[in-house]
């Protein structure tokens, strides 16, 4: 009876084991731990997984540590009716966060959620009714932040990306709401590991690359900084696909995320938005007024899904809102009672696949269609729900958009937006064209993310006519009013207007969306120092130029440069919490985890020798789990006392992994040629090379099945040992990067100089504590600025030299190839490593003026940049040394300090805190009436979730 009415179901375990120990189990008490002489096995697991956790200091979420505590919830009230006021008194205070109450709540979900029983729980559903029972208080937290910037009425920020790559989200939940130590208690005591249920996470397919993970740290920044922002994307049934190695070969598999459910996800079927495709526009007259409409042939409904953002140590919770795409109509009756099934469902399936799949193929026609599709689609959906939500505040009127509204465009994805925008203010609203345009103007920012002119985004004419017919018009007017403005501040300058034009001339008319981001947006900014200079200088500087002719002191500030980050919560507190623990032992404190300028005086400890063992075996545990995760996902034993030398990121020509396998290739080569007794001074090495190619870049799965090629032949050379290993880390992902990172010692980030934007995993290896090997390139350049050249190994040519190297190989030059590289590429193509016919081409191409990415250029400065690189290493307190240093320095590389940034140069825009909730002794009744003097704001079915 006692269990039924507490809901604790797994007392069940407890009573076994207290009957096999021969106690009585009518003589239970849910404290007892056994006798203290007497410690078992399970109970020692348990002081060891605890004593891993680093215990909060200086936390907000010390208001409510005790079951006899309450923490009373901020009231919003506005009418004083008996049903508003019944319901309050259910909903005065918060979730309790004392273990006891913790259970009670993961059990409930175990029944009435999941419809479980104690008998048939397994480790998934232990993950599912924990993540619920996490979500339940992310919701009550969520609620009142929305209710409070309702109230308070701040400017909004709203970030607009087609990919949040978000990774496993229970940890993260856990750590910045302060309960990891209570739920991994009570998981425990319930009879399982937290590990174990950490691992039953799918990471969620709704991204790819960089992009989408910069854009899920924003969130997490955003929501600690306590800034009133939402993110904007699209609900992808299936992730890009997950990687399969067969054979030494890429193969690519449905990655279907959904399979089992999304316990983090809010189905807001309450919040539904047409959008249109099609048709064509029509001209009419409104008082005297020609205007325009637009009469969509194809209607699909996007609905929303949302998901609770927690802050750090902070009751702040904001929110990423990603759009389903549905049928207007979900069924053709008349289509089924014809006998044409198939066609019942057709507009059905038509509509659904919008948002089926990340980044469809784009090589065909339809894949295009397809693609524009999707980015109109959640472009559209967001603007209705921004405008949505201005317009219900009475005091709003369209003059003061600009100053209530502020939205970040991730890329050029998001940039239809500013066309989308604008039609509904001359379309749906009937402003003017000059008030319409301003407003549009002053709402837009543009991050963009690459130097590479090719991957510009750019839209056929005849597509954008068809699919959006209105747009069209409308960026031709646009482009109207901005070519006649560039020939008045260039006059008779055609190459000028070539180059500004919105419009792309050729064979295939094309829209540039780059273009139609930079005249339509008040700040653009690149991602490192280095690459907003290049956009300056190269992609944008006729822009710049135009803009400064026009109106310096109005436009001096347009183009600026905001570095990229990382958060610390993800990539050092959940990544590495062994490094967490350590770190905030020694400072005495954690608040460097939500300002990491105060990590810098862990540098003060760089010397030490107590700390320098403690930072090496942490080290060495994290090289353990991954020689582990290693061993499963590939089945290669790889020794955990060598270097663990890593390069994990996209797989791309520009990011140069080709060059560090055909590198590998040569120490292979140059071990070999050792005599037996020499081979004692080669520093031995784990190298591991890991990232998905996309799936129609040819080059790319090339150099994955290289990889794996050379990897068979080193691994199994009895003469090599454990002197060179190689191993392709297959499925890269953000929980594998999660054990990956924090087990690295060199990291290589290697891109030809003024290809990489910013690159982002380079600053999170940093903050484990791993050593760079890389270029000038990127946020490169800032890192060895920030942690001191003598701590990062840096070779290769810079920007200018890459230029004249690339000139003189047009103007062929051919004696660019280093007799090291030559011996490689011979052995490569005389089958040393296995038939690998498909690379001949490839490898011949980079020798006679193919080399587009200089890689037999930068070959010899790598090489020797390796070498000091193996004598670093081998004065192990002097690697240590460089470890801890390079982690005091990392602190630049946070996002709190990059969003800090766009919030007050961007978007200009200030925290807003929700109000402080109350803690009282659970015998004072927290089920009070709404006090009397409470501020009025709406509760209404749509404000739940704004």
């Amino acid at each position: 009876y006692q269990r039924r009415v507490h809901g604790d179901y797994f007392m069940e375990k407890k009573l076994s084991s207290h009957k096999q120990e021969g106690k009585d189990p009518n003589n239970y008490d849910s404290n007892d731990s056994g006798d203290e002489d007497k410690k078992d096995t399970k109970l020692t697991a348990e002081e060891q997984t605890l004593k891993k956790l680093t215990e909060r200091r200086g936390s907000k979420f010390d208001l409510q540590k005790e079951k006899d505590t309450v923490l009373e919830r901020p009231n919003f009230a506005k009418d004083k009716t008996d049903k508003s006021e019944k319901l309050w008194e259910f909903m005065a205070s918060y979730l309790g966060s004392d273990v006891h109450s913790i259970q009670r709540q993961i059990v409930n979900h175990i029944e009435y959620t999941l419809a479980r029983t104690r008998f048939n729980f397994d480790n998934h559903g232990c993950y599912q009714a924990t993540s619920y029972s996490i979500r339940d208080r992310l919701l009550e937290s969520w609620n009142d932040t929305n209710m409070h910037y309702y109230k308070a009425d701040p400017k909004r920020i709203y970030y607009l990306s087609l990919e949040f790559l978000l990774g496993r989200m229970l940890q993260n939940a856990l750590v910045n709401i302060d309960l990891e130590t209570s739920y991994t208690r009570a998981l425990l005591d319930l009879g399982y590991k937290m590990e174990d249920v950490y691992d039953e996470e799918v990471d969620p397919g709704l991204g790819n690359g960089g992009l989408g993970r910069l854009a899920a740290c924003f969130l997490d920044s955003m929501a600690t900084l306590e800034l009133p922002a939402w993110g904007y994307g699209i609900r992808y049934n299936y992730g890009i696909f997950k990687q399969e190695i067969k054979d030494g070969y890429q193969i690519e598999m449905p990655d279907y995320w959904l399979s089992r459910g999304n316990p983090w996800e809010i189905e807001r079927n309450d919040v539904l938005v047409k959008v249109h495709y099609y048709g064509k526009t029509e001209k009419y007259y409104d008082s005297g007024v020609e205007r325009t409409k637009w009469v969509g042939e194809e209607v699909v409904q996007a609905m929303a899904y949302d998901i609770p953002i927690p802050g750090y140590n902070t009751f702040n919770t904001n929110n990423l809102r990603l759009w389903r795409a549905c049928p207007f109509s979900e069924f053709d009756f008349r289509s089924f009672n014809s006998g044409d099934y198939f066609g019942a469902v057709k507009l059905k399936q038509k509509a659904e696949s919008i948002s089926s799949v990340l980044y469809p193929n784009d090589s065909s026609s339809a894949g295009k269609e397809l693609r524009l599709k999707q980015e109109y689609f959640f472009c559209a959906a967001t603007l209705h729900d921004i405008i949505r939500r201005f317009r219900k505040k009475k005091s709003h009127d369209w003059k003061n958009f600009s100053e209530k509204v502020a939205v970040q465009l991730n890329d050029t994805h998001p940039a239809i937006a500013i066309v989308e925008l604008l039609r509904i203010l001359l379309d749906d609203f009937k402003l003017p064209y000059d008030q319409a345009i301003t407003i549009v103007s002053q709402t837009f920012a543009y991050t963009n993310h690459t130097v590479l002119p090719e991957a510009l985004e750019k839209w056929d004419v005849i597509l954008m006519q068809k699919l959006l017919p209105r747009h069209m018009d409308l960026i031709y007017l646009i482009n109207h009013f901005l070519m006649e403005s560039v020939k008045k501040v260039f006059p008779g300058n055609w190459d000028i207007m070539k180059s500004l034009s919105l419009i792309e001339e050729g064979d295939t008319k094309k829209v540039r969306m780059a273009n139609l981001c930079v005249a339509m947006c008040h700040h653009v900014n690149g991602v490192a120092a280095l690459h907003s200079e290049i956009i300056k200088k190269t992609l944008f500087r006729d822009f710049v130029e135009y803009f400064n002719k026009m109106d310096y002191e109005k436009y001096k500030g347009k183009f600026i440069n905001i570095t990229n980050g990382v958060t610390p919560r993800r990539w050092i507190a959940c990544a590495n919490p062994s490094l967490t623990k350590l770190i905030s032992d020694k400072l005495g404190h954690t608040e460097w985890i939500y300002d990491l300028n105060k990590i810098r005086d862990i540098e003060a400890y760089a010397e030490d020798e107590d700390m320098q063992d403690a930072w090496t075996k942490v080290k060495k545990a994290n090289k353990m789990r991954l020689a582990a995760w290693v061993k499963e996902k590939t089945g290669i034993v790889i020794p955990t006392d060598v270097m663990f030398d890593v390069m994990v990121k996209r797989i791309h020509e520009y990011k140069r992994q080709l060059m560090n396998i055909l590198y590998v290739a040569h120490r292979y080569l140059w071990i070999k040629d050792m005599k037996p007794s020499e081979r004692s001074s080669v520093v031995p090495r784990v190298v591991m090379i890991g990232g998905k190619a996309a799936p129609g870049y040819e080059n790319a799965k090339r150099i994955i099945k290289l990889i794996n090629s050379i990897g068979d032949i080193v691994n199994k050379d009895s003469d090599i040992g454990d002197l060179l290993k190689v191993v392709f880390l297959p499925n890269y992902s953000v929980s594998n990067a999660q054990i990956i990172i924090p087990a690295a010692e060199l990291s290589q980030h290697i891109s030809t100089a003024g290809t990489e934007a910013s690159g982002t995993s380079n600053m999170k290896f940093v903050m484990n504590g791993c050593l760079i090997i890389g270029t000038m390139d990127g946020a490169n350049v800032e890192i060895s600025q920030e942690i001191g050249k003598d701590n990062m190994f840096a070779f290769g040519a810079d920007v200018d030299q890459i230029a004249s190297f690339k000139k003189r190989m047009a103007e062929g030059f051919r004696e660019y190839v280093p007799w090291r590289l030559k011996n490689v590429i011979s052995a490569i193509l005389n089958n040393r490593f296995g038939n690998l016919t498909e690379m001949h081409g490839m490898l011949k191409s980079l020798t006679d003026g193919g080399d587009q990415y200089c890689l037999c250029w930068d070959f010899d400065s790598y090489a020797d940049c390796q070498g000091k690189v193996d004598a670093c290493y081998k004065n192990k307190k002097e690697w240590v040394k460089k470890s801890i240093i390079s982690v005091a320095h990392s602190n630049k590389f946070s996002t709190d300090r990059t969003i800090n940034e766009y919030s007050t140069i961007v978007w200009n825009t200030s925290p807003v805190s929700i109000p402080k909730p109350i803690s009282k002794p659970a015998s004072v009744p927290s089920l009070a009436p709404a006090p009397k003097d409470s501020q009025p704001c709406p509760l209404q079915t749509s404000d739940a979730a704004d």
